[in-house]
């Protein structure tokens, strides 16, 4: 049965009040109650809410509650017996309030112990009780004052202090969300004293007595896990100190002692808290004992509750009752709800915890109640005994589908109802006998229980029960999946405030989940997928948290959930920020010049404080800009300032993460240090000659946080080194100062001291400087050129003496120019070239020199007053070299299966030319060809054998005897082949013209022959013009003339005279060659090679 609590209480906040009473059986039960041990029937009052086939009736808060106040119990009946329930008490609480009185006010002596009670009204618990002025102020509790668990208000010793009138108590009902007031505000506590006037010391001391609780000793009983609280309150002057022991043994560790000593509480006690506890009051006059006898008891409690039976008739029945508690229960047996003894006995024997039935009739069958009281509560339990022969009733559904998850624990259900109780056995339906293995188990509920299940458990099993009255029987379907496995792990993170942190999460599941499968994302155990707080963005196996803040740090979880099974990963987030300014910042242990700084650190905001910061604010020199003071570990929490003299300080600190610097602290309290003589001297004191005569002295000023105090001024003295005499000083309020008249470059032994109104600064450390320097009056001798190569040449020179330095050696300038270059017989003298070698070293490197080139240099030592003179030019000449690129390199005059290539003389040639090599290749990178060109004079060749319709590179290399330079090139493509036009209509009828009119012109020709005509025969006049016409020079026949009788190697004039041997025909017929004289041509070596240029 289902019911109430055994105490309702109607709170007025509350609409209505349910009194519950639900159960249920076959048939369905009928319900009555009983109000105070009467019938009662909430059905038939109109002012309760019932509902049909439920005991539970419902009171309405419609102001007349109190009418049904009083102690319930409810009976379910139907025709195999009656069950009831614990009774429920109905609790209507009237609003506590203080009587009304008239208290007058108290007068005691000063030093007297008093007690102003409470006497708090009844209610339902807890009561709190609070003392407090009319201006609701709490009293202050102390060791001398203190309100009693009684609610009394105990002064242990009155002082003048007390003397009021408005002490005020206080009840407070928080269940019922009530506070009372006391109605009498007129509590005055008037401090008397004696006739004569005594002063607060000479109060009569004496030794401690209790005030609560009286007399020696207190026996208490307590109920088991409920809080345990001893009370002491003692009076005596000077006021007593209350300690707790407990006698024979130590106190728990569970025991607290509270409200200055006065009260020892346990939270939940236990048996083994019993015992004897003493409580001693102590001054130094005596003290006072008080004995507290504790017994810890409990309410009944079931050790073997009575347990509902179905039984075979004629079987033995055997209800057992067995209860547990202190004092010990009283036990009551009922039947179907009325005392055992009013119901006929039979063959029923009633025992201590136990009734026992022989031979069980269906008669016997009864709902058999066990009740078990003592003075902290009662309990009861209904037991259904049922006497029949019933075959078996397979109560779980037939043809269920279990899943199960590989690996894991799968249980199929077979619930029997019969009598006697049924065999059950399951077994596969394609296979014949039980379900064996040793990862099958049968329980003694019917469950089939499979451990370890795994795909060849699939199938169909069915569950068989038989008893000796039937049989039953029924079906269930096995599938076994693929465990649910998360892959991809989300990782633990830690990023920045403001930044956003991405989570991914993978899992994979059984195929056939594929639709059913979800993956979410939970925050602190909150789905965030359907979330809608802001800051999160899912989808699915991704999550981002945007704009990172401390609310979203924890710890996130990915689920990935399937119809059978789930897996989850967890990761944490870490959110990281500079840390929070510190707190807290003080000033400690102030001396002249020292103070310590002390804070409190803010949070770290999870990455560890590596040091702190410590600045500083002055107001006089630069109020309101913070400078760095100084640097501290991260775990300290204070450090020592030494400080300057005359400054008024204010400091701040910041702390520093591996994110970066916090906010500083709040600004300390000023504090100004006395003024003082200054700490040190200035630095970096600089002793420099600009003229021959003179010596600069400049040096670092004191900064002003530095001059501990006003009138701050400095001391320059300065002597000759090496010498005795004395120092000259001079006193000056800059920082610098020139000594005049000096000889050039002597060392002088210099001093800077600091002084201010209070004193002087430590002695000053002595610098050694030198006057001013002149220039250098000697030039390095030995001059001496060692050439390296071509355009690089060692100089070596012999040191100058020190004493033709006048002043620091800088180093040595060389400085060079070219005469001429060997090629021309003109010196020009070019430009002047310096380079400087600083420090005092004997050799340099000239590099980038010219060539075939004569040079002159001289080398000049140098000062910081300038150079000196120079050496005596020395000469020398570099050896050839390598030539530049050949200028003007191009391709013209280009042909089907010739080039000519022109090229003008490289601008420096660094040498004698001794000739060209021309390389060239097809685009495509075939073999490289070389042809080596052996005349200086050059500037043109003719390329032959080249391949039309070709895009060739071409390479030109001018050459000395030191070797060739780097390499001009040039890209082209040849030409076409010719087309053949011979058989077009328009080509034969321009010949045919061209024919007619030459055969014209041979006419006219021998007509003037014959007359005489002044030409010879072996001069003909077309003779001396280029034939621009294949047809007609194919016409004139291979015989060059009209007669016939010249034959190829006579001397006639030929169109080959014009050209080179190699003369060629354009396409057009036009003629193509150069008209150089035979005795100027070169020789010509062609070489196939398997270069290729880079």
């Amino acid at each position: 049965m289902e019911q109430s609590p055994a105490s309702l209480i109607a709170f007025p906040f509350d609409e209505s009040f349910a009194v519950q009473c639900e159960a249920t059986g076959n048939p369905e039960p009928e319900f009555k109650w009983t109000k105070n041990g009467q019938d009662f029937d909430p059905y038939q009052d109109l002012r309760l809410l019932t509902e049909e086939d439920s005991g539970t009736f419902v009171i309405p808060n419609n102001g007349n509650l109190t009418e049904f106040q009083g102690i319930y119990r409810c009976y379910a009946s139907n025709k195999l017996g009656t069950a009831m329930s614990e009774e429920i008490e109905f609790i209507v609480p009237n609003v506590p309030k203080f009587p009304k009185e008239k208290i007058e006010p108290l007068k005691v002596e000063e030093g007297q112990p008093v007690i102003l009670e409470c006497s708090p009204p009844k209610g339902i618990p807890p009561l709190q009780i609070y003392w407090m002025t009319i201006g609701l102020r709490h009293i202050e509790q102390d060791e001398r004052v203190s309100v009693g668990l009684n609610g009394n208000l105990y002064f242990s010793n009155a002082v003048r202090a007390d003397s009021r009138h408005d002490y005020c108590c206080f009840a407070a009902f928080p269940r019922i969300r009530t506070i009372v007031q006391k109605t009498a505000m007129s509590h005055v506590l008037t401090v008397m004293l004696p006739l004569l006037f005594f002063p607060a010391n000479s109060i009569l001391e004496r030794k401690p007595s209790l005030m609560s609780p009286p007399g020696d000793r207190t026996y208490t009983h307590h109920v088991k896990g409920e809080e345990l609280l001893l009370e002491c309150i003692a009076e005596g002057f000077p006021t007593p100190k209350v300690e707790w022991s407990r006698v024979g043994h130590g106190l728990s560790d569970r025991a607290v002692v509270e409200n200055h000593g006065k009260i020892l509480s346990i939270e939940e006690v236990q048996q083994e808290d019993e015992g004897k506890y003493m409580c001693k009051a102590r001054n130094a006059h005596g003290e006072a004992v008080h004995y507290f006898y504790v017994t810890v008891e409990e309410p009944p409690k079931w050790e073997v509750e009575p347990k509902s039976q179905l039984k075979m008739i004629g079987a033995d029945v055997v209800i057992r009752c067995v209860v547990s508690g202190k004092p010990a229960p009283t036990v009551a047996w009922m039947v179907n709800g009325h005392p055992i003894n009013e119901v006929p006995a039979g063959s029923r024997k009633v025992y201590d915890d136990r009734i026992v039935i022989h031979n069980a009739r269906p008669k016997d069958s009864a709902v058999y109640q066990c009740e078990a009281s003592n003075r902290h509560g009662t309990i009861l339990a209904n037991a259904n005994i049922m006497i029949m022969n019933l075959p078996p009733l397979i109560l779980t559904e037939d043809g269920l589908r279990y899943m199960a998850v590989e690996r894991s624990w799968v249980g199929m259900h077979c619930n029997v109802f019969s009598s006697p109780p049924s065999t059950v056995t399951w077994s596969r339906v394609d296979s014949v006998g039980t379900v064996e293995g040793p990862h099958f188990s049968m329980h003694t509920n019917g469950t089939l229980e499979i451990h370890g299940a795994v795909s060849e458990d699939e199938g169909e099993y069915s569950c068989f029960a038989q008893n000796t009255e039937g049989k039953s029987a029924i079906t269930a379907t096995l599938e076994v999946k693929a465990p649910t496995r998360i892959v991809d792990l989300p990782q633990d993170l830690r990023v920045l405030v403001g930044t956003t942190a991405q989570f991914s999460c993978r899992a994979e599941v059984d195929p056939s989940f594929i639709q059913d499968y979800e993956l979410i994302w939970e925050k602190d155990g909150i789905a965030l997928n359907e979330s809608e707080t802001a800051g999160y963005f899912v989808d699915n196996e991704m999550l981002q948290v945007i704009n990172v803040s401390f609310r979203h740090q924890g710890v996130f979880t990915c689920v990935a959930r399937s119809p059978v099974d789930q897996d989850t990963a967890v990761a944490w987030l870490t959110v990281l920020d500079v840390p929070e300014a510190p707190e807290d910042v003080m000033l400690a242990e102030r001396k002249e010049r020292t103070v310590k700084l002390k804070w409190i650190p803010g949070d770290d905001h999870n990455s560890t404080t590596t040091e702190f910061i410590i600045e500083y604010e002055e107001s006089q020199w630069e109020p309101g800009r913070w400078k760095e003071l100084l640097r501290v570990p991260g775990n300290h929490h204070s450090a020592v300032l030494k400080l300057h003299g005359h400054v008024d300080y204010s400091f701040r600190v910041s702390a520093v993460n591996e994110v970066g610097k916090g906010h500083a602290s709040k600004a300390s309290e000023r504090h100004r240090t006395p003024p003082a003589a200054p700490d040190k001297n200035p630095e970096n004191i600089k002793i420099e000659g600009h003229l021959p005569h003179e010596m600069d002295i400049n040096w670092e000023p004191l900064p002003p946080i530095e001059h501990n105090g006003p009138g701050l001024e400095y001391r320059v003295s300065y002597r000759l080194q090496g010498t005795d005499e004395d120092w000259h000083e001079h006193m000056v309020k800059r920082h610098s100062f020139v000594v005049k008249n000096t000889p050039t470059f002597v060392p002088y032994e210099v001093r800077i001291q600091a002084r201010n109104h209070i004193g002087w600064a430590p002695e000053p450390r002595t610098v050694v400087g030198y006057s001013g320097e002149d220039f250098p009056s000697a030039a390095p001798d030995d001059v001496a050129v060692e050439v390296m190569n071509s355009t690089l040449v060692k100089v070596s020179w012999s040191h100058v003496h020190k004493d033709k330095l006048q002043g620091h050696l800088g180093g040595y300038r060389v400085n060079w120019w070219r005469v001429r270059s060997l090629l021309d017989t003109r010196k020009t003298h070019g430009d002047k070239h310096t380079l400087t070698f600083p420090g005092d070293r004997i050799h340099a490197h000239i590099p980038g020199l010219r060539p075939f080139s004569e040079y002159s240099l001289s080398v000049t030592a140098f000062n910081g007053r300038g150079n000196g003179p120079g050496s005596h030019p020395v000469s020398f000449k570099t050896p050839e070299g390598v030539p530049d690129q050949a200028a003007g390199f191009r391709a013209t005059d280009i042909q089907k299966h010739a080039v000519t290539l022109t090229w003008s003389p490289p601008l420096e040639a660094s040498g004698v030319l001794t000739g060209y090599v021309l390389q060239y290749h097809t685009e495509e990178v075939g073999p490289l060809l070389s042809v080596n060109i052996t005349s200086a004079d050059a500037s043109k060749w003719l390329l032959l054998d080249l391949e039309p319709m070709s895009r060739y590179r071409f390479y030109l290399r001018c050459c000395t005897r030191a070797g060739c330079g780097p390499a001009a090139s040039e890209e082209s493509t040849t030409g076409p082949e010719a087309r053949d036009v011979s058989n077009q209509g328009w080509f034969i009828g321009l010949m045919c013209a061209v024919a007619l009119l030459t055969l014209v012109m041979l006419v006219a020709c021998f007509v003037n022959r014959n007359k005489g005509g002044k030409y010879s025969g072996k001069e003909l006049p077309w003779q001396r013009y280029v034939v621009h016409s294949p047809c007609l020079y194919c016409f004139l026949g291979s015989q060059h003339t009209l007669t016939g009788d010249m034959k190829g190697g006579d001397s006639g004039d030929s169109m080959v005279d014009y050209g080179d041997e190699d003369a060629h025909f354009n396409e057009d017929g036009s003629f193509i060659g150069e008209y150089a004289g035979r005795k100027e041509r070169s020789s010509m070596e062609i070489k196939g090679t398997n270069q290729s240029t880079a």
